[in-house]
């Protein structure tokens, strides 16, 4: 058997051993090989992937043809090893060598690898110049090549170029307009794919899976799930990976996990979308249960992992357990990607723990834009403004460009400020690159407007938005009752039901609180007890406190008071708050007592119970029980904190209070606020002056 027969043999069968000893062989008989034996022993090493031996043997070869250079170039390419495909691409073509197909195929995807465009179209127009026609395997690298690129354009044209597209063809051009962003035209290709009778296979299915996810096509996709169960292929790790991340993202995790226990043994990819969609879905609890049982199955955790599960231990302020998964980044080496570094920035920052977030954005390589945005959220959430704005300029300093997520974090500084310039001039700069038809950003503008008191602003927006989602609903609906337009309020809640819009606990806080403004009672407590019988939706502390502070405005306090007895939630300090609230301004001595020493049983140093509680007595003419309160209040050394008002002038903010004397662009405020004051009496206001008296020192 000659030498190249045993190399092949051996390079076929991958022992190593004793192909290298054939190697030995060839060296210590002095024969001297031709370049066809030294291309089978080139041949052997690369089929077991030892590059460097094979690079040795490529070097020693005195002569060397097509078939050398193409074997290197393609394995380099096909071992991750982009860069040095393309310079012995280069280097063949100088020693005057013409490539072949298959050269271009493995330089062409060297190109894709490294999303390098330039060197793609240098080599798409040397074929141009030197081939009659375009090879099959080469116009499907050429389209996978643009397509990873970005130029759908040239993807495009190399496609319908192709005299007859294979299932490859139709499958690259898919996943290029999927991959882009661009997924209604994906869905459009995939559907002209089976007209043309193109059997689908387990990477288009996944591809057209994702774009319907990323369109939120429930539909759609489940039609692509019975092709997909029709051609078998439910149980490729592929599809079963985008079906669940299709499922998770339209909001169906019961179909999520139905698609995700069909597999005997779920894969990596599967566990970390379904971990993923639960945490997107507000699942937190549900999330951490399915990483201790990924942990306890055996399976390695990947970069992404941490990515997704992150967000829900976030979500449900588990600090420390998210510390110890961090002291896993670190000491599994995934830190150092990018992405995995910003889900730890993000989860310090959701956490309120910003100097450890500080600390994990100081401490990383690079930064990105999704690393500032984490940064900058964590500032606003936390309300330290001031700082979040500081980041920003430094931001804008570094050259990055602010995004969608980043005009939302300013939109929440205006709003929450309230600074109405600031706000339009933001509206301004997300009007040029047309971000305000992103629902995200559409809704940020909704609730800007609605915190500055701009309701027709807010409604202009609202109105305007191409795609409304359950936030933006809510925010137009939660803006409308805060500022008492209740059947302004109301009547958005019945456009959400003709819009088969599904309502949360927002909603309803919404809806109670517009129901509070407008004195509709029985139809608030209606609405609480739909939200539970007809929507399955746990009430919170805060949905009990809407109901008892609807029933207490009312003068209903008693009903009130016998509605929190007969809830099985224990109140809180909110709840019985609300009651004292209504019992002050309806002179419900007794149930008024009973409510602050609720709160105080709770709360022992609660300050403003304290004076709730003595003004009640006070204007019941109760003067030893409010003066009891008060020496109370004195012995424990209880003052009432500081009330802060600002202004906006000139992109600066100004504060002040009644302690507080400023100069305001020259003029002292308090000036300015007497004269207020004098015109509201003049308007006939008259103050409640046992309010003033006894409120607070």
């Amino acid at each position: 058997m000659s030498f190249a027969r045993h190399l092949r043999l051996f390079g076929d069968t991958q022992c190593v051993v004793k192909g290298r000893a054939v190697h030995g062989k060839i060296i210590t008989s002095g024969f001297r090989p031709d370049v066809y034996a030294n291309n089978h022993l080139l041949s052997f090493y690369l089929k077991l992937n030892r590059i460097n031996d094979a690079r040795k043997v490529f070097d020693a070869m005195p002569e060397r043809n097509l078939v050398s250079w193409t074997a290197l170039i393609s394995c380099h390419s096909k071992m991750g090893m982009p860069e040095e495909a393309l310079n012995c691409f280069r280097l063949m073509v100088n020693d005057g060598f013409d490539p072949n197909h298959y050269t271009y195929v493995g330089a062409i995807s060297a190109c894709a690898s490294i999303g390098d465009a330039r060197a793609g179209k240098e080599i798409h127009g040397r074929i141009y110049r030197h081939e009659q026609e375009l090879n099959g395997k080469v116009s499907n690298c050429l389209v996978n090549m643009y397509g990873k690129c970005g130029f759908l354009n040239s993807a495009r044209l190399v496609f319908d170029a192709t005299l007859k597209p294979d299932l490859v063809s139709w499958t690259s051009i898919l996943s290029s307009y999927c991959q882009c962003g661009e997924n209604l035209e994906g869905l459009r290709i995939f559907m002209r794919s089976l007209e043309e009778g193109v059997v689908v296979n387990e990477f288009s299915c996944a591809s057209v899976l994702g774009a319907c996810a990323s369109l939120e096509n429930l539909k759609f996709g489940m039609q692509v799930h019975t092709l997909v169960i029709k051609c078998g292929l439910e149980f490729d790790n592929f599809v079963v990976t985008a079906l669940i991340n299709l499922y998770a993202k339209c909001g169906e995790l019961a179909y999520a996990r139905r698609a995700f226990l069909e597999v005997d043994k779920p894969q990596l990819q599967a566990w970390t979308a379904l971990m993923g969609g639960c945490a997107q879905q507000g699942k937190a609890r549900e999330a951490i249960d399915l990483f201790h049982k990924f942990h306890s199955s055996g399976l390695k955790p990947s970069e992404r992992t941490f990515a997704s599960v992150l967000g829900a231990f976030a979500d449900t302020v588990d600090v420390e357990v998210g510390k110890q998964l961090h002291s896993l980044i670190i000491k599994l080496g995934f830190i150092s990607f990018i992405f995995v570094s910003n889900a730890v920035l993000d989860f310090y920052s959701k956490c309120g723990l910003l100097e450890e977030s500080s600390k994990t954005f100081e401490e990383m390589c690079k930064h990105d834009v999704v690393s500032w945005n984490a940064l900058i959220s964590g500032h606003v959430r936390s309300g330290h403004h001031g700082e979040a704005i500081e980041l920003l300029k430094d931001m804008l300093i570094e050259g990055f460009k602010p995004n969608l997520h980043t005009y939302s974090s300013i939109l929440s500084i205006c709003g929450d400020i309230p600074a109405i310039k600031w706000g339009k001039q933001t509206h301004c700069c997300i009007i040029k690159p047309a971000f305000d038809s992103n629902v995200v950003v559409g809704s940020a503008l909704i609730d800007m407007y609605a915190k500055c008191g701009r309701l027709s602003e807010a409604r202009k927006v609202f109105d305007n938005l191409i795609t409304k989602n359950l936030v933006s609903w809510n925010t137009i609906l939660v803006g409308y009752a805060q500022h008492g337009f209740g059947r302004e309020a109301l009547e958005i809640y019945n456009m959400m039901q003709s819009n088969g819009i599904k309502p949360n606990g927002i909603t309803f806080l919404g809806i109670l609180s517009a129901c509070g403004h407008v004195g509709l009672v029985e139809e608030g407590l209606c609405h609480f007890n739909s939200m539970i019988k007809d929507h399955g939706i746990a009430p919170r502390t805060d949905h009990l406190a809407s109901l008892v502070s609807l029933f207490s405005r009312k003068g209903q306090t008693n009903r009130a008071f016998e509605f929190i007895r007969s809830f099985p939630m224990e109140p809180g300090k909110v709840v019985w708050r609300c009651l004292l609230s209504g019992c002050k301004i309806h002179k419900d001595v007794s149930l008024g007592r009973y409510a602050a020493e609720k709160i105080l049983s709770i709360d022992p140093e609660d300050t403003s119970a304290h004076i709730m509680l003595s003004n009640i007595y006070a204007e019941a003419k109760m003067w030893n029980e409010a003066a009891q309160v008060r020496k109370i209040m004195k012995e424990k050394e209880l003052k009432k904190d500081t009330g802060y008002s600002w202004a906006e002038l000139k992109n600066n903010i100004y504060y002040f209070s009644s302690s507080h004397y400023t100069q305001f662009q020259e003029t002292n405020l308090h000036v300015v606020l007497d004269g207020l004051t004098a015109q509201l009496f003049d308007a006939g206001y008259m103050p409640d002056a046992m309010f003033v008296l006894h409120y607070g020192d």
